[in-house]
């Protein structure tokens, strides 16, 4: 079977360093969505090797290129087409080789410039330290810190004068109410673990001595955390409560002016007594009613009004058009880096099988041989 990471060395090229020239081998990674690119000298893959014998213990399947101490690949096309041709046999061998340890090892991974897998480190990293009670008060406090950024956000939201102003405060609003979101899962669960310990447990089970905090303060920390949960609540349903707005920098003073007043609404709905007793009757080619914006327009001018009505809300929706077309970008592109990084926890996935795989049968030939 294929290896999911096709690696080579297509090309080379000449740098300069301190005023001396060097040979640069391209790597590139033909990943599913992508190729990956990285430029390395030779020395960059002695140290490479030189590190993955000292963390493996043993040496890759395939041996480096040797360094000519009289020729130098600069101005050696020849040479340097030969060392190209090493070097890409060696990374070769590793990616593709049936033991795992060298393309699993962070040397190698590193030199590559691929990421580490390191989120579930990070993850425990973060939440031991919500387990001191100084750390939760932190942690409880930068929450606090997010909703209130998050409901300043929502403020100038609605003072917005455009669409696109609008849809650009929502979202980081929406990303500060993310973060207080995930701060407040960790402070429940970190709280939650402590209820549950034993009084008279001894072990450091979630990091905080029973001593110091008692029920009252156990009680008076699940306030906190029940009125910030509330806040975010609230303001998650503000932020829903999206009302797009008409390009202010297209309106003009005359617009804002001629807004229908309370008169022509009672008018137009037949709230007066006068309409009232008129709207059993139907009059026929009547003249249309008049409202404040209208009022001291000739046909043209009303005719005028309603062509610029109609283009703004067209640039209205043109600028909602884009907005919408930067989030599908955003999206897309999202999409692509997760298909990347789930293709690389497949092949860790594969090489996990195959090492256990390897265990298990050695573990029966050992029971064998005893």
């Amino acid at each position: 079977m294929a290896p999911a990471l096709q690696i080579s060395i297509p090309t080379t090229s000449t740098g300069e360093e301190g005023g001396k020239a060097y040979t640069r081998y391209h790597i590139q990674l033909a990943l599913p969505i992508r190729t990956h690119e990285t430029l390395k000298r030779y020395s960059d893959f002695t140290t490479l090797h030189d590190n993955l014998v000292s963390q493996t213990g043993a040496a890759p399947p395939v041996s480096l290129p040797p360094k000519s101490w009289l020729r130098r690949t600069v101005d050696n096309p020849t040479l340097t087409e030969q060392r190209r041709r090493g070097l890409e046999a060696y990374v070769r061998a590793i990616v593709d080789a049936q033991d795992a340890r060298w393309r699993s090892s962070t040397v190698w991974r590193h030199f590559l410039s691929l990421p580490q897998d390191d989120k579930a480190s990070r993850l425990q990293q973060q939440n031991d330290s919500v387990t001191d009670p100084s750390a939760w008060l932190d942690l409880h406090r930068d929450v606090k810190n997010q909703l209130h950024t998050a409901r300043q956000l929502l403020k100038k939201r609605d003072a917005a004068a455009t669409a696109q102003e609008q849809h650009a405060i929502s979202a980081d609003a929406k990303a500060n109410l993310v973060r207080a979101a995930t701060g407040l899962a960790r402070l429940d669960d970190a709280l939650t673990k402590l209820s549950k310990r034993p009084k008279d447990s001894s072990d450091d089970d979630g990091g905080w001595d029973q001593s110091s905090l008692g029920e009252r303060e156990l009680r008076r920390r699940g306030d906190m955390l029940a009125s910030a949960r509330a806040e975010t609540e609230t303001l998650e349903s503000t932020l829903k409560s999206l009302v797009v707005k008409p390009q202010g920098s297209m309106l003009s003073a005359s617009t804002f002016a001629a807004s229908a007043s309370e008169t022509d609404k009672r008018a137009l709905w037949g709230d007066t007594p006068t309409a009232t007793a008129r709207s059993s009757r139907r009059v026929l080619g009547g003249p249309a009613q008049e409202t404040d914006r209208t009022r001291e327009l000739d046909n043209q001018g009303v005719l005028q009004l309603q062509k610029q009505v109609m283009g703004e809300q067209e640039q209205d929706v043109l600028e909602i058009g884009k907005a919408v077309t930067r989030m599908k970008e955003m999206g897309i592109m999202i999409n692509e880096e997760l298909v990347v990084q789930n293709e690389m926890l497949s092949m860790m996935d594969q090489d996990v099988d195959r090492v256990q795989g390897k265990i298990d049968v050695a573990k029966k030939r050992i029971k064998k041989i005893h």
